[in-house]
Parts: C-alpha cells; sequence; structure tokens
C-alpha cells in the first residue's frame, strides 16, 4: 500500500445522481444483443421472475445480495439531483474467499480489482464508462465499516477504498474524486464472473496476438476462439501477456472483451427453453452483490429493461487520464486538468471530448488490440 505523502488533488463540485487453450470457437448461430457485464446482462433472464412462479421468485431474490449504501454514507454526498441519466459504479472484487481460493491465498480482505464508472445519459440510448486503474493514487476519504473509522489517506491506491470500507467506501471515494454522485452499485467476484459465462455458453473472440500468461492461467494462440468462464476470467486478468505488462494494458483488454460479449453473446435458447432461462438467471443472482435499492428481482429487472438498448456501438470506454507517478512506476497519478474535462462533461451529461484522455498513459497501450469480436 502507498504511504501518505503529497495529495495528488480531487475533483472538486456537487452535482446530480440520478491454463487451458480456447477451444475454436462453433459456428455463429442467431445471438441476441447482451447487455452490459454482471449487470445488464441480466435483463432478459430476469423475466423469470414476472412469470408468476412464486418459489422461483422467492428463491431468485434470495439469490441476491444487498448493501445499503445510502444509510452508509448519509448526506455528506455530491446533490441528488433526477436528470434523466444515471451513474453506476461496477466492481470487480479480488476476494480469495470461498470458491475464489483457487486464485490465491485468503487473507481475510478483498480489492476492488476492476473498477468501472458507468454515465447512462438522458433518454438511456447511450453510455461512457470510464475505467479507473487500480494502481492509481488518490486521495481517500475517511470511511467508516463495522463501526471502526479509517482516517483519510493521501497518496492512498485506489483499490484499498474497497479494502478498508468496502462498497460504501468505494462509492465514497469515486464521488470525491468526481463530484458525481453514484445511483447504483453493482459488483461480482471472480467465480461469480466465471459461472456467469459459463452459464451464457461461453464469449466467442479473435486474438490477434499469441497470449501466454502462467499467473492467469491463459494459453491462447493468434486465431478464433471460444472462451470459457476460466479461460474469460484469464483474460480480463492477464497483465503480463498482453501489451506492455501493466494495469493500464489488462484495462483495455477488459473494455475490449466487453464489447465482444455486448455484441457476441450466444442466444443459448433461453426463451425456448426455461431450465436454461432459470439457470442463467439463478447463476446471475447469485454473482451479483448490489445496493440495496437495487437487491430485489423487480428492481433489478426494471433496471436492466431500463438499459436494453445500449449496444455496444452506443458505448463510449476510455480510462481515467493518468501518468506514471514519477517517484514509483508501478502506480499512476489523475491528470487533473484532462480528469476534470472528463467529470466535468459527465456533471453535464455531455460526450467526453477527445481531448480529455489524449497523452493520457492508458491510452499509450495497444492492448485494446490484442481481442476483437470474432
Amino acid at each position: 500500500m502507498a504511504e501518505d505523502s503529497n495529495s495528488t488533488g480531487q475533483a472538486a463540485g456537487r452535482r446530480r445522481a440520478g491454463g487451458a487453450t480456447g477451444r475454436r470457437r462453433k459456428t455463429r448461430s442467431t445471438r441476441r444483443k447482451a447487455f452490459m457485464i454482471t449487470g445488464w446482462s441480466l435483463a432478459g433472464v430476469l423475466v423469470v421472475g414476472g412469470a408468476g412462479a412464486g418459489y422461483v421468485y422467492y428463491k431468485l431474490n434470495g439469490n441476491l445480495t444487498g448493501v445499503d449504501i445510502n444509510a452508509q454514507l448519509g448526506t455528506d454526498r455530491p446533490a441528488d439531483i433526477d436528470d434523466g441519466s444515471m451513474d453506476i459504479l461496477v466492481l470487480g472484487s479480488d476476494s480469495r474467499a470461498g470458491k475464489n481460493g483457487k486464485y490465491g491465498q485468503d487473507e481475510g480482505s478483498s480489492r476492488s480489482d476492476t473498477a468501472m464508472m458507468v454515465h447512462v445519459y438522458q433518454g438511456h440510448k447511450t453510455a461512457s464508462v470510464v475505467s479507473i486503474p487500480r494502481d492509481t493514487l488518490i486521495e481517500r476519504p475517511a470511511c467508516t465499516k463495522d463501526g471502526t473509522t479509517t482516517p483519510a489517506q493521501r497518496r492512498a491506491m485506489f483499490n484499498t477504498a474497497y479494502e478498508v470500507g468496502g462498497p460504501a467506501c468505494a462509492v465514497k471515494t469515486v464521488e470525491s474524486m468526481t463530484g458525481i454522485r453514484m445511483d447504483h452499485y453493482l459488483e461480482v467476484d471472480f467465480s461469480g464472473f466465471k459461472d456467469l459465462i459459463d452459464e451464457l455458453g461461453g464469449v466467442d473472440i479473435t486474438t490477434t496476438e499469441p497470449i501466454h500468461d502462467k499467473d492467469s492461467h491463459l494459453d491462447l494462440e493468434p486465431g478464433e476462439h471460444t472462451l470459457d468462464g476460466e479461460q474469460a476470467l484469464g483474460l480480463v486478468r492477464t497483465r503480463k501477456g498482453v501489451g506492455d505488462g501493466s494495469d493500464l494494458g489488462r484495462i483495455q483488454l477488459q473494455q475490449a472483451f466487453i464489447k465482444a460479449l455486448l455484441d457476441q453473446i450466444k442466444g443459448v435458447g433461453l426463451f425456448s427453453s426455461p431450465k436454461k432461462l432459470y439457470d442463467l438467471a439463478d447463476t446471475s443472482t447469485k454473482a451479483l452483490t448490489t445496493d440495496s435499492d437495487l437487491a430485489s428481482v423487480d428492481k433489478l429487472l426494471s433496471f436492466a429493461s431500463g438499459l436494453k438498448g445500449i449496444g455496444s456501438e452506443d458505448l463510449k470506454m476510455v480510462t481515467l487520464p493518468v501518468m506514471y507517478d514519477p517517484n514509483d512506476p508501478n502506480r499512476v497519478l489523475p491528470m487533473e486538468a484532462k480528469a476534470q474535462q472528463v467529470w466535468k462533461a459527465l456533471r453535464a451529461d455531455k460526450p467526453i471530448p477527445k481531448s480529455a484522455t489524449k497523452g493520457s498513459a492508458g491510452d499509450e497501450t495497444d492492448a485494446a488490440k490484442v481481442v476483437k469480436d470474432a
């Protein structure tokens, strides 16, 4: 963890609410457009909740885990202004507890391995996604978890917010950075992601370069592949296997994978097979932790249905503008002026200008070109 020193500065202002080898891919069948990974892909499957099957509805509700972020954070937040847009913090956590133990030793805590701030524009037809590198040094606000308060810290790694204060601290930190109130929170862990991809029947991708990474147990030659859950997890976790080996390269790989997933997930006969529909709904709801406002089948279905018109072509994905820390090449610092361009645009419900990310270290890696839609 980074030690305290000079502040990197934070955004001001208040605003709104709201090792396996890849299999050759099979002949492409009819596909249905999927929704955003870990949250939006649920929309189609959760219709089972309204089918009148009381037991099924009850069981799916029981699968969901909700966190009352509003109660934990209170009123010291950016203004809650309903302008028709929506902001969501999506996290992938690196917990090694339970089924996740195969990915490393359980040390009793977890961090946010992946963080994406999603802004859905008014009308819910387009969205911008800002990936926040986990190694970004930020000013983390004071956070309270289980009655214990962790004081604010300067030059703290972004992903430690989740470690010291859980989802509420992660949300508080993003709100402090951006001046934007998060309307919702979605989280998935390693096992949940893997199980979801397996239940969907895999994801078709084409790799333009070989990817060999013993750490993420990924071994892919250039060409077409259908990735199962374990391989897909390896792909979004790999660092040394692509680009410059940095977390910034991994972020670009994750963004490319999400777009491929949005366009390419097979229909897997969901609406012709009640069993497949139920199995996917069961897996999906078990995979998610949400804010308490989304922690029911009805609410999650309504939320996801409102986003079903957004496809990969409607999604602008960027990385928070950063530069390498001159004191530690393994850490990055926000480029404050450019970061403010990003947050200002989103606060105004405007597209992110290209000038905001030009010159950022996050745009200098070619990792995104390694994976494309099959």
